[in-house]
């Protein structure tokens, strides 16, 4: 993991967003996306509200963000995450530019960055942006395993 000076976690934006994603029944997974300091956009996964299997917390963040700056690149921005992505959002974070990735728990069963797919290291991945992982995991793992408990 490299050293950032001056680094300041927004984290607990990701987190706020993924406890409120627990609430409305969704899985517990947050992010927001951050540019020059300021967070442009957030959200938790809305997959069951919106009837849709694309609206995974990062699939949000990134077309509201683009939405917001009125384009499809988000150069120089810094994605939070609760869990790493999947392969889908890894996929949407390379195609968006996004510099940096900041994700909480990893995600043996699913995720598309350590695990899995890995499609940042894949040949045909044309942008490959900063990975920092383990950022508030346990906290998010516990969001996780609390969720899935009540559910079992």
């Amino acid at each position: 993991m490299k050293e950032q000076r001056g680094f300041r976690s927004f984290m607990d934006v990701a987190l706020d967003e993924a406890r409120a994603a627990g609430v409305r029944g969704e899985v517990p997974v947050g992010a927001c996306l951050v540019l020059e300091g300021d967070v442009i956009a957030r959200a938790g996964n809305r997959t069951r509200e919106l009837s849709d299997p694309t609206a995974h917390a990062e699939m949000l963040v990134i077309r509201a963000a683009c939405a917001a700056l009125g384009q499809e690149r988000l150069t120089g921005a810094a994605l939070y995450v609760t869990l790493e992505p999947c392969p889908m959002c890894a996929a949407a974070i390379s195609a968006a530019r996004v510099a940096r990735l900041y994700y909480g728990a990893a995600d043996a069963k699913s995720g598309g960055v350590a695990v899995g797919a890995r499609v940042f290291s894949h040949p045909q991945c044309h942008h490959v942006p900063e990975v920092y992982d383990g950022i508030a995991g346990a906290e998010a793992e516990a969001l996780l395993k609390a969720f899935f408990a009540g559910r079992r």
